[in-house]
């Protein structure tokens, strides 16, 4: 007897389009035996749901996002001739906010630094700001990065995370102290996406339309105002909600409370980078707003929730590689670095044509000679595949001194940057706590860092206190003494 409760709500099909016999019986040798073989249509599904997710990136892999708009209200064509960063220019982009290190299951406000990636969709080609909710970042040189996020992963034999590796890590890299200075801080448990800042982190360069060439700073600052969790709170809401923050977003959007952030540079001229006081290069440093102080060039409002989470975030590729005239990379190291392993990333995640699903793709047409690879979509029909060609099709012949390039000289040498007077690793680390930190964040701060010492060992522990001493000499005694149980 037919089921009447089986009504048709549309015209089920299969993979390859034609009509689906049934979503809700397998096909058997009667109603109890064994299902056969020939049953495609529930092979196909059985088949595509064993490969339904795709691995999850290996950091920030907890995440999520929305789309919405990018408006330039400031001037800033003295330093970029990049079409969206002019003057009433309006860009469709995305923002994707995630953890670092946390899994794809794990509670979004755990203590740790927040992802705060955006493509922008703009009239040149797709331009991605792929930053954090800190203006530096743990390590300075891209060597550097695979041990130090196994550092704050997962231990080889229990499988658990581990404070003693995090301070290993951490205390025989003193150029971590400023960023773990912040993460600390009330900026290490964000109350809520839209109540935190952005940052590009890096150093860009922008080129305006006369060739000249600045060195740039991106600030995204919310217009919500800075709220965070207490430890407390953020423990009580991981165990309350996980997905707090992600539904906080969509909730908020969904509202009609679009969230906003005021993008404001900081502009270096070109020629200052090499007898500026410190590296401007170096990601571990922050550049003194009085040198160099904010100019805004405009707001990012987030006014739309995604239709699909799988294929509007979880795909969407981001890479500080993919850049747009007017704007290039500068000789940080890190963002060299991260400009190649982004992208290949997603190869490896995503697939081979990753830049062909509709999240990716830009909205201007797309002539590339990458060719084939699995699930290729787009393509070039029987036009040549190779350059140069008599065939007709363009190619791209560039020669001489490139635009947004720079000039280098010297020895290849593998150094840890010791040219300018203040290529230190603690001295900023130090001012943000002194300066920046009032005394009841600094008590916070003693208190975090002693509390997150649990399991730390010799000789590690002894080296912690060290690390606090040399970013601050009151706050490490602070903390060794609360840690040794004599306040």
């Amino acid at each position: 007897m037919a089921d009447s409760s089986n009504k048709p709500l549309g015209a089920a099909t299969t993979g390859a389009g034609a009509p689906a016999v049934s979503d809700r019986n397998s096909l058997t040798i009667g109603p109890d035996g064994p299902i056969v073989l020939h049953d495609v249509h529930f092979i196909e599904q059985m088949a595509h749901f064993n490969r339904e997710k795709v691995p999850e990136r290996q950091p920030h892999a907890k995440g999520a996002g929305a789309f919405g708009e990018f408006k330039t209200t400031g001037d800033v064509s003295r330093y970029t001739r990049a079409a969206l960063f002019q003057k009433g220019a309006v860009t469709e982009m995305l923002a994707r906010f995630s953890t670092v290190a946390g899994e794809a299951g794990s509670p979004d406000t755990w203590r740790d630094v927040r992802g705060f990636s955006l493509k922008f969709y703009t009239t040149e080609g797709n331009y991605d700001i792929v930053g954090n909710n800190t203006p530096v970042f743990f390590v300075r040189d891209p060597m550097k990065f695979p041990h130090f996020i196994r550092s704050q992963k997962r231990l080889p034999d229990s499988g658990l995370r581990d404070s003693h590796m995090q301070w290993d890590f951490w205390t025989s890299n003193p150029e971590s102290a400023h960023q773990v200075a912040y993460l600390m801080g009330d900026r290490g448990l964000p109350k809520t996406w839209r109540h935190m800042n952005g940052y590009g982190s890096h150093t860009f360069m922008w080129v305006n339309a006369s060739g000249e060439k600045f060195w740039i700073k991106y600030h995204f600052h919310t217009n919500q105002g800075l709220e965070s969790f207490t430890n407390a709170e953020a423990e009580a809401m991981a165990g309350r909600d996980a997905d707090f923050h992600r539904r906080d977003l969509f909730d908020a959007i969904a509202r009609g409370e679009y969230p906003s952030w005021k993008l404001s540079v900081q502009v270096m001229p070109y020629a200052q980078a090499k007898s500026y006081r410190f590296n401007p290069f170096d990601l571990t440093k922050t550049w003194s707003h009085k040198d160099y102080p904010l100019i805004e060039v405009g707001t990012m409002t987030l006014n739309r929730n995604p239709d699909n989470f799988f294929a509007q975030i979880e795909q969407a590729a981001f890479s500080p590689g993919n850049t747009v005239p007017g704007i290039g990379l500068s000789p940080d190291k890190m963002l060299l670095g991260r400009a190649f392993a982004y992208n290949d990333a997603q190869r490896v995640r995503i697939g081979t044509n990753f830049h062909q699903l509709p999240v990716n793709r830009p909205k201007v047409p797309v002539q590339t000679y990458m060719f084939d690879g699995n699930m290729t979509y787009e393509h070039s029909g029987n036009a040549p595949t190779y350059a140069p060609n008599s065939g007709g099709r363009p190619w791209a012949d560039q020669t001489g001194t490139v635009e947004d390039g720079w000039e280098a000289d010297g020895d290849m040498v593998r150094s840890a940057y010791a040219l300018h007077a203040e290529d230190d690793d603690f001295g900023q680390a130090g001012d943000l706590v002194r300066r920046v930190y009032n005394d009841d964040q600094r008590m916070k701060l003693v208190e975090q860092v002693v509390a997150s010492l649990n399991g730390v060992r010799s000789p590690v522990r002894e080296r912690v206190f060290e690390y606090w001493k040399n970013i601050d000499p009151d706050v490490g005694r602070r903390i060794e003494a609360l840690a040794s149980g004599a306040e």
